[in-house]
This record gives C-alpha cells, structure tokens and sequence, in this order.
C-alpha cells in the first residue's frame, strides 16, 4: 500500500529526517510513537503529500506521488488519502452531513451523491442522528467522529492520523481506538497514526518508534 524510500527532511540546518525507509501493507493499523521532536508529525505529513521530503520517493498504491505535479498530487490526495488530525479542524456553519460531503463534491459527485455517501458512512459510524447537527451541537467525541466519517468518504486507500485522540477525555479516546479498529475489519481500512497513547500504540499492528529522524522497529 506504502513503500517510502530514503526520506530526508531538514528546517534550516535542523536535520529532522534522516534517511526513513518504511512499508505498510492494505489493511495494517502502523503506530508511529515517540517522544515530541522526533520526526513523527513531519514524517506523516510527508507520508500523506502534505509536505514534500528533501530527499528520497513515496509510492502509494503504486503509484510514485513523488512525480506528480501540484494539480495531480491535489487529485490524488482527495481520492486516495484522508486525514483525521488532534483538532477535527470541521466548518462551523455546516451540518455534520455536510461536512463529511465536501470531499466528495470536491472530487466530482453530484451535491446528492455525496450527501448519500456522506449519510451511508455517518451511518457505520453511529451519527444517523446527528446527520443535521453543526459542529457546536455535538460532544467532543462525535466531532472527532464526524472527522473520521470525513476522511473515510472517498474511500481512501489509507488514513493518516495524528494525535486523533490527543484532545479527547479517556472515555471518547477509548470508543475511538476502537473505531479504527472496526473500520479496518470492516471496511479493510489502512492506517498510520502517530499517537501518544500507549494502549492504543499497543493494539496496533505494528508499533514504530522513532527517535532523532530515524525508525526502531
């Protein structure tokens, strides 16, 4: 699903990757731990198109995203990547169903098509009754949910996550990792999540830590 190769990245004479070689295969939940400064968020970020390494080639689905122009890389992304983040980062003044449909419009489906794939997905999630709710309506936890419900619209070949439970009580973070859980059973969803949480690190797939720009297996 994933294959980086030699991934280097600095900030100045800040050398924050320093040569990632890493692969993830459809369907495997990666946790990528470590303490704050080591390269986690850079390294997904770059992982999922957001930044561009200074060195070194990212394939995902096959395909070397590292060629592509901006354009491209913009479609690519909207199809084939979603992102949940700490801060669910949801419009305001949109309903939850609304909310989760902008990606699919984005990426072409009529206003109608998205709201159905949009409903079908908040549906697997538990949120049917929330579909017309705006953000400030919902608990912290279904806002996170919702988030997920967003980044899981355009059936994406993989989700990057970082910190998705980070802002969440115990109890929301818990029902959460479950939900990833889930949704790779389900739905064969892949995901690499950066997070500081030791269970869930623990109920992971694989477990990668990172420390000064480099993977420990």
């Amino acid at each position: 699903m994933i294959k980086i190769q030699n991934i280097t990245k600095s900030y100045q004479s800040l050398k924050v990757l320093k040569g990632i070689d890493l692969e993830v295969k459809k369907a495997e939940i990666v946790c990528l731990v470590g303490a704050s400064g080591a390269g986690k968020s850079t390294l997904l970020h770059i992982m999922g198109t957001l930044d561009k390494p200074d060195t070194g080639t990212i394939f995902i689905n096959g395909e070397n995203v590292s060629l592509l122009n901006d354009k491209k890389l913009s479609a690519f992304r909207n199809r084939h990547i979603g992102f949940v983040f700490q801060f669910h980062h949801l419009l305001p003044e949109f309903t939850a169903i609304e909310n989760v449909a902008l990606p699919a419009m984005i990426a072409g489906n009529s206003r109608k098509q998205a709201l159905e794939k949009a409903k079908n997905i908040l549906g697997i999630l538990n949120l049917s009754d929330r579909l017309e709710h705006k953000p400030s309506q919902l608990s912290g936890g279904e806002q996170q949910r919702v988030a997920v419900a967003r980044a899981l619209v355009n059936k994406p070949s993989v989700v990057f996550a970082d910190e998705p439970s980070g802002n969440l009580d115990s109890q929301n973070a818990q029902e959460l990792h479950a939900l990833f859980m889930s949704l790779r059973n389900q739905l064969q969803q892949t995901f690499v999540i950066v997070t500081h949480n030791e269970s869930f690190a623990s109920m992971a797939d694989r477990t990668i830590f990172m420390k000064d720009g480099l993977l420990h297996v």
